[in-house]
């Protein structure tokens, strides 16, 4: 029985490195956020908000401390549900793409290639719908990390 050649192990470039840490970094905090959402479906959300703002030393009579506590006071036990069940669901997907990308799968670039153009055109419509520098360059970022694995992929 003949033995298939082993493939020369190269290192990955740095850029496949970035890509596979932000993916990485983005997994990781949206875990944090679906088990903040799941550690709060059982308890008093508007105390602990309003607990937080004195802590922090916010003055709630801030317009924006105010609309972020009018928001999270109106938070329902099934949007705290549906906010973690989508948060763990993006980061298993970032997480598969960022060890993917890590391990040098060449089925990770085509699959972040994909689920990074996909959300795309709604990250161009929340542009144009409230304009933010962030966006932007959220948008400018995801442009580049597609554009650079189409051409890696591609060679």
């Amino acid at each position: 029985m003949r033995r298939k050649p082993a493939r020369p192990h190269h290192r990955s470039p740095i850029v496949l490195i970035l890509i596979a840490s932000l993916k990485l970094l983005k997994a990781f905090a949206l875990f944090a956020i679906g088990f903040g959402a799941i550690h709060f479906l059982h308890r008093d959300l508007a105390a602990s908000a309003i607990h937080w703002t004195q802590v922090l030393g916010l003055d709630p009579d801030n317009r924006h401390v105010h609309a972020i506590l009018e928001k999270v006071l109106n938070v329902t036990p099934k949007q705290l549900r549906a906010l973690s069940a989508g948060t763990f669901i993006y980061a298993a997907l970032f997480s598969v793409e960022g060890v993917g990308l890590l391990m040098d799968k060449h089925w990770a670039e085509y699959l972040t290639i994909i689920s990074t153009a996909l959300l795309m055109p709604l990250e161009l419509y929340e542009l144009f719908h409230r304009f933010t520098f962030t966006r932007l360059v959220v948008l400018i970022v995801n442009g580049l990390i597609v554009w650079y694995l189409i051409k890696r992929v591609r060679k």
